[in-house]
Parts: structure tokens; C-alpha cells; sequence
């Protein structure tokens, strides 16, 4: 683990000088764009050609839209165990995001004219699940169950095929229990390219969701404004603040959870307030516990590469590094006396996890908001996924001629500080102007 300690001069600059160092490659933009090109203009057979280059999947005969059989016999496979879980941890994200739905409000404004909002769903939303190593049922529960709250008419998931051309039965089991009807199996920048632009077999979508690589990252980012786009999730990071009342145990567990994930460019970060000895004792045990994890070469990477640990003298200090990593998942294992003044003073995180007894793993699978989170600093201006994301706002005026006589004389004067007599013309023409 990388060490930055607080009671350096620089202890912010460094912290900002490893959170900007730039991750995103000439190649990777190069490459996206070739491909959003082809995608643009060739279709369904550009699709399938990069389909056999990047997951060595030919789908030529069987096209890549899963039928509504293969979604059947998916769900019909699963145990009563695993169905059991599913449904639970989708209640609890259903439970969760009820008190979320906004309400369709009306009020009087200062001329006594009608204002208002109302809300809809979105028309078409496209979903993207990672392929990866292992099956994230999880974020299909954590993205299409919002859409399905919202009641979004059209919800699409794509998903990249495994080498014989199939999805893993798992993700598409946990799509028919949440009702999805149009699925594909693709990945990469060619579905976010034909989720945008549509193709022969895939209308396009009005916005797109759900986490990826860094090449799916920077495919959304190159079409957006043709669609919209989510909060743009990366690969995972954690972060875990710790004081003289922490189990190392615990912090080593947790952080070997999320490096767990296997693409390489996980982020571990954690603060160590007032214990400097906890670094030595959280590595004895990440050296223990790592033995038994069946990723563990992938994660050994992680941690060698991209873990860092903040050695602070004070609170203020672990909220400050916390505020500038502004983490996806952050632990505060502490003192509960102090527990409310992180709580409080960090403003930035994805996700808080309060108390050693709240891993990361609990939000992941089945607390109840979405694991759909801002990666990459982007905390400081994006939140985590939720069912607004998946509705849009129109706002509402209607103004009577008497009330539009209250806001003349401000119209007027905006008119000409603007220099816009049209603007103005246009409200006095309703006065000049004689009814028939």
C-alpha cells in the first residue's frame, strides 16, 4: 500500500495529484471512436464483427437478440435458493426507492398565476450489464428495478455474450423475474454504440445506464447528447475511515471485497485516525485472509498497484482526504460518539457504510439503495443511481390575462436591460391587441 501521511505540508496536494493522474489513454479514446463509427454506419453486421473481435463470440447465425424462451427456461432454472434471494434483495430495493417517486405538484406564483411540475418516465432506457468474470446479478436488480418503479414503457438490457454466444443464466434469470422482455447479448463500445444509434435489430434508446470498463466508459461519454447518460460508474472503489476502536479484521475483509472484482482497475483507499500501528495490523491480516480467496492473484494486483492509505492525525483530516477521493463506498468504522461528525462532514461519498458492523457487501447485494455509484472523483457532482434518474421534469406555467398584467412592468424592464423588444412585444401585443 502507498502511504501518505497528514502530517506532510503537501497531504492534499498528493491526495489530488494520485485522484488526477490521468487513467484514460490516447489508444482507448482511438479505439472507441473507430468503433462507434463502424457501429454508426454499419449495423447489425458491424455489431456482430466486433462481437467476434472483442469476445471471440460468433453470433452470425444466431443474431445477438435473446428470445423470450431463453429468458424462460433461465428463471425456471434457478433453485428455490437463489430465486428466494433474488426476489428479496428486490423488495429491498423496491422498499428503499418508494419514498423516492417524486409528486406532480401545482402552486400559485407572486402574479397568482399556475406553476408547477409534473414527472414521467422516460420513453426507452438501455441498460448495460457487465460481462467480466462472474455474473453481477446484483446489477441487474440494482439498475432495472428503478426503471421498473419509474415504469419506463421500454427498458432494454445488454449484456456481453460468454465465447459460445449466450448470456450467463443467472443474469438472464434475474431479468425475467423483474419482467424485462428485450434483451441482447452484447458488450462493450459496440452496445453503447447500438444502444445509441440504433441498428437493424435494436431501436435506439433515450438514455443509457449501468457500469463498465474504461473503454464502455468512454463510448457513453462519446454519445452523449445523442442520448442521455447516467452518473458514468467505473470499476469499484472503496474507501474505509478507522480510529483506535476498528477490528483490522474487518477493515481487511472489506477492502479485499472490492478489489475482488477483477478488471484491475479497482481504487482501495483508507484512513487510519490516530493509530498509525493499524496499517501494519490491517496488512498481517489482508496477508491471512488473502490465501482463501479464489481471486487472489487479481487481487494481490489491486492492492500492489492502486491502495493507498491516508495516515491521519485528527478527524478533520480523514473527512478532508474522504471529501477529496469522494469515494463510491465509504466505511467509517469509529468510535459511535464520533460516528455523526463523519457523518456529517463528508459530503462527497457514493455511499456511507456506518458502524464495522455495515461491510460494503450489505449495500452491494441487499440494503436497498442502488449500487450504481460515481466513480472517479465524480462524487463531488454526481449521486449515486436512483428512480429519478429514470423520469424526466417538465415544468408547468399558465398565466390568465389579469395575471400576466401583474408581471408586465418586470417583462418590460428585462426587455429592455436585454435589449430583446420581441421579447417585450410579445406580452404587450396581448394588452394592444382588441378581442373580436
Amino acid at each position: 500500500m502507498k502511504l501518505i501521511n497528514s502530517s506532510d505540508l503537501d497531504f492534499k496536494k498528493q491526495i489530488r495529484n494520485l485522484l488526477w493522474q490521468k487513467n484514460q489513454s490516447q489508444e482507448v479514446s482511438e479505439v472507441v471512436t473507430r468503433v462507434l463509427q463502424g457501429v454508426q454506419h454499419g449495423g447489425d453486421q458491424a455489431v456482430l464483427k466486433f462481437t467476434q473481435e472483442f469476445d471471440h463470440a460468433d453470433l452470425s447465425s444466431l443474431g445477438y437478440k435473446v428470445t423470450a424462451e431463453q429468458l424462460e427456461t433461465a428463471e425456471n432454472s434457478l433453485s428455490e435458493k437463489e430465486r428466494s434471494s433474488i426476489l428479496e434483495s428486490i423488495a429491498s430495493v423496491k422498499a428503499f426507492h418508494k419514498h423516492c417517486v417524486p409528486k406532480d405538484w401545482c402552486d400559485k406564483n407572486l402574479h397568482g398565476a399556475t406553476v408547477g411540475e409534473k414527472f414521467d418516465p422516460i420513453n426507452r432506457v438501455g441498460i448495460y450489464i457487465p460481462g467480466g468474470q462472474v455474473p453481477l446479478v446484483s446489477t441487474v436488480v440494482m439498475t432495472v428495478t428503478l426503471a421498473k418503479i419509474a415504469k419506463v414503457p421500454e427498458v432494454v438490457v445488454v449484456s456481453p455474450p460468454r465465447s459460445d454466444g449466450t448470456i450467463h443464466p443467472y443474469l438472464l434469470a434475474v431479468m425475467s423475474c423483474l419482467g424485462v422482455a428485450e434483451v441482447y447479448a452484447v458488450g462493450g463500445i459496440q452496445a453503447v454504440g447500438a444502444l445509441a444509434f440504433g441498428t437493424e435489430t435494436l431501436d435506439p434508446v433515450d438514455k443509457i445506464y449501468g457500469p463498465g470498463n474504461a473503454y464502455v466508459m468512454e463510448a457513453k461519454r462519446q454519445v452523449l447528447g445523442i442520448c442521455g447518460m447516467d452518473l458514468l460508474p467505473g470499476p469499484s472503489e472503496i474507501m474505509i475511515i478507522a480510529d483506535h476502536s476498528a477490528n483490522p479484521s474487518y477493515i481487511a475483509a472489506d477492502l479485499l471485497s472490492q478489489a475482488e472484482h477483477g478488471s484491475g482497475k479497482e481504487k482501495i483507499y483508507w484512513a487510519s485516525v490516530g493509530w498509525p500501528e493499524l496499517g501494519v495490523l490491517v496488512e498481517e491480516e489482508i496477508e491471512k485472509q488473502l490465501k482463501s480467496c479464489s481471486h487472489a492473484s487479481k487481487i494481490s494486483k489491486v492492492l500492489e498497484e492502486s491502495a493507498f492509505l491516508f495516515q491521519c492525525e485528527t478527524p478533520q483530516d480523514a473527512i478532508d482526504s474522504a471529501n477529496l477521493v469522494a469515494p463510491e463506498h465509504l466505511e467509517i468504522h469509529v468510535e459511535m460518539s464520533t460516528l455523526e461528525i463523519y457523518k456529517n462532514g463528508i459530503t462527497t461519498a457514493g455511499c456511507m457504510l456506518l458502524g464495522e458492523n455495515t461491510p460494503t457487501v450489505l449495500g452491494d447485494f441487499v440494503a436497498g439503495p442502488s449500487h450504481t455509484l460515481p466513480t472517479g472523483t465524480s462524487g463531488r457532482y454526481f449521486s449515486g443511481l436512483r428512480l429519478e434518474d429514470f423520469m424526466r421534469r417538465t415544468s408547468l406555467i399558465s398565466y390568465s390575462k389579469e395575471n400576466a398584467e401583474h408581471a408586465r412592468k418586470v417583462v418590460r424592464e428585462f426587455s429592455r436591460m436585454e435589449q430583446l423588444d420581441a421579447h417585450g412585444n410579445s406580452l404587450e401585443i396581448r394588452f394592444n391587441h382588441k378581442d373580436k
